[in-house]
Protein backbone atom coordinates (compact mmCIF):
# COMPACT_ATOMS: atom_id res chain seq x y z
CA UNK A 1 0.00 0.00 0.00
CA UNK A 2 2.90 2.37 0.72
CA UNK A 3 4.02 2.03 -2.90
CA UNK A 4 0.56 2.99 -4.18
CA UNK A 5 0.35 6.13 -2.03
CA UNK A 6 3.94 7.20 -2.57
CA UNK A 7 3.28 7.31 -6.32
CA UNK A 8 1.72 10.77 -6.81
CA UNK A 9 0.21 9.68 -10.12
CA UNK A 10 -2.41 7.87 -8.00
CA UNK A 11 -3.48 11.07 -6.25
CA UNK A 12 -6.15 11.83 -8.85
CA UNK A 13 -7.77 8.41 -8.23
CA UNK A 14 -8.06 9.24 -4.53
CA UNK A 15 -9.56 12.72 -5.06
CA UNK A 16 -13.30 13.31 -5.61
CA UNK A 17 -14.09 14.29 -9.21
CA UNK A 18 -15.85 17.47 -8.04
CA UNK A 19 -12.42 18.90 -7.15
CA UNK A 20 -11.26 18.45 -10.78
CA UNK A 21 -7.72 17.57 -9.70
CA UNK A 22 -5.01 18.11 -12.32
CA UNK A 23 -1.22 18.18 -12.17
CA UNK A 24 0.37 21.31 -13.61
CA UNK A 25 3.55 19.38 -14.43
CA UNK A 26 4.03 15.63 -14.79
CA UNK A 27 4.76 14.14 -11.36
CA UNK A 28 7.54 11.65 -10.66
CA UNK A 29 6.71 7.96 -10.23
CA UNK A 30 7.84 8.00 -6.59
CA UNK A 31 8.09 10.78 -4.05
CA UNK A 32 11.34 11.52 -2.27
CA UNK A 33 12.07 14.06 0.45
CA UNK A 34 12.08 17.44 -1.27
CA UNK A 35 9.80 16.43 -4.17
CA UNK A 36 7.58 19.33 -5.27
CA UNK A 37 4.11 18.61 -6.68
CA UNK A 38 2.17 21.40 -8.40
CA UNK A 39 -1.48 20.84 -9.10
CA UNK A 40 -4.78 22.62 -9.43
CA UNK A 41 -8.07 21.78 -7.78
CA UNK A 42 -11.41 23.55 -7.75
CA UNK A 43 -12.76 24.55 -4.35
CA UNK A 44 -16.41 25.55 -4.61
CA UNK A 45 -15.83 26.08 -8.33
CA UNK A 46 -12.82 28.37 -7.85
CA UNK A 47 -9.50 27.15 -9.33
CA UNK A 48 -6.76 26.93 -6.70
CA UNK A 49 -3.07 26.31 -7.37
CA UNK A 50 -1.67 24.01 -4.69
CA UNK A 51 2.03 23.28 -4.28
CA UNK A 52 3.06 20.42 -2.02
CA UNK A 53 6.57 19.61 -0.85
CA UNK A 54 7.34 16.14 0.43
CA UNK A 55 8.92 16.83 3.79
CA UNK A 56 10.02 13.31 4.65
CA UNK A 57 9.74 9.75 3.37
CA UNK A 58 10.27 6.71 5.62
CA UNK A 59 9.37 3.61 3.58
CA UNK A 60 7.32 1.59 4.24
CA UNK A 61 6.00 3.41 7.33
CA UNK A 62 5.16 7.01 6.47
CA UNK A 63 5.62 10.09 4.40
CA UNK A 64 4.69 13.67 5.10
CA UNK A 65 3.63 16.39 2.69
CA UNK A 66 3.34 20.08 3.48
CA UNK A 67 1.61 22.85 1.59
CA UNK A 68 3.96 25.47 0.18
CA UNK A 69 1.20 27.27 -1.70
CA UNK A 70 -2.53 26.75 -1.40
CA UNK A 71 -5.73 27.59 0.41
CA UNK A 72 -4.60 27.00 4.00
CA UNK A 73 -2.39 29.00 6.34
CA UNK A 74 -0.89 25.63 7.34
CA UNK A 75 -1.28 22.12 5.92
CA UNK A 76 0.85 19.19 7.07
CA UNK A 77 -0.37 15.73 6.08
CA UNK A 78 1.15 12.55 7.51
CA UNK A 79 0.36 9.29 5.71
CA UNK A 80 1.15 6.32 7.99
CA UNK A 81 1.15 2.62 7.17
CA UNK A 82 1.24 -0.35 9.56
CA UNK A 83 1.72 -3.94 8.48
CA UNK A 84 -1.03 -6.07 10.01
CA UNK A 85 0.34 -9.34 8.62
CA UNK A 86 -1.35 -11.64 6.14
CA UNK A 87 -0.90 -9.12 3.32
CA UNK A 88 -2.99 -6.49 5.13
CA UNK A 89 -1.92 -2.92 5.85
CA UNK A 90 -3.55 -0.27 7.98
CA UNK A 91 -3.29 3.23 6.51
CA UNK A 92 -4.04 6.39 8.46
CA UNK A 93 -4.00 10.09 7.70
CA UNK A 94 -3.19 12.84 10.14
CA UNK A 95 -3.72 16.37 8.92
CA UNK A 96 -2.64 19.44 10.81
CA UNK A 97 -4.10 22.54 9.23
CA UNK A 98 -5.02 26.13 9.96
CA UNK A 99 -7.37 28.43 8.15
CA UNK A 100 -6.23 31.79 6.77
CA UNK A 101 -8.07 35.09 7.23
CA UNK A 102 -8.52 35.06 11.02
CA UNK A 103 -12.16 35.24 12.14
CA UNK A 104 -13.44 34.96 8.55
CA UNK A 105 -11.44 31.74 8.09
CA UNK A 106 -12.80 30.35 11.36
CA UNK A 107 -16.35 31.09 10.21
CA UNK A 108 -15.72 29.45 6.81
CA UNK A 109 -14.32 26.41 8.63
CA UNK A 110 -17.45 26.08 10.74
CA UNK A 111 -19.84 26.68 7.85
CA UNK A 112 -18.35 24.44 5.17
CA UNK A 113 -14.61 23.65 5.21
CA UNK A 114 -14.75 21.06 8.03
CA UNK A 115 -17.62 19.26 6.31
CA UNK A 116 -15.86 19.35 2.93
CA UNK A 117 -12.65 17.91 4.37
CA UNK A 118 -14.62 15.14 6.08
CA UNK A 119 -16.30 14.32 2.75
CA UNK A 120 -12.97 14.27 0.88
CA UNK A 121 -11.39 11.86 3.36
CA UNK A 122 -14.55 9.71 3.45
CA UNK A 123 -14.33 9.46 -0.34
CA UNK A 124 -10.69 8.49 -0.06
CA UNK A 125 -11.54 5.79 2.50
CA UNK A 126 -14.29 4.35 0.30
CA UNK A 127 -11.98 4.31 -2.73
CA UNK A 128 -9.29 2.52 -0.70
CA UNK A 129 -11.81 -0.07 0.42
CA UNK A 130 -12.96 -0.57 -3.16
CA UNK A 131 -9.42 -0.85 -4.57
CA UNK A 132 -7.73 -2.84 -1.83
CA UNK A 133 -10.33 -5.42 -0.85
CA UNK A 134 -10.55 -8.87 -2.44
CA UNK A 135 -11.63 -8.47 -6.03
CA UNK A 136 -10.50 -4.83 -6.21
CA UNK A 137 -7.80 -3.71 -8.57
CA UNK A 138 -5.19 -1.02 -8.27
Amino acid sequence: MFEFFSDPRNLERMTPAILRFEFLAPPPAVVLAGTILDYRIRLYGVPVHWRTRIESVEPPHRFIDVQEKGPYALWRHTHSFRDLGGGKTEMSDRVEYAMPLGALGKLAHRLFVAKSLAQIFAYRESEMARMFTDGGSQ
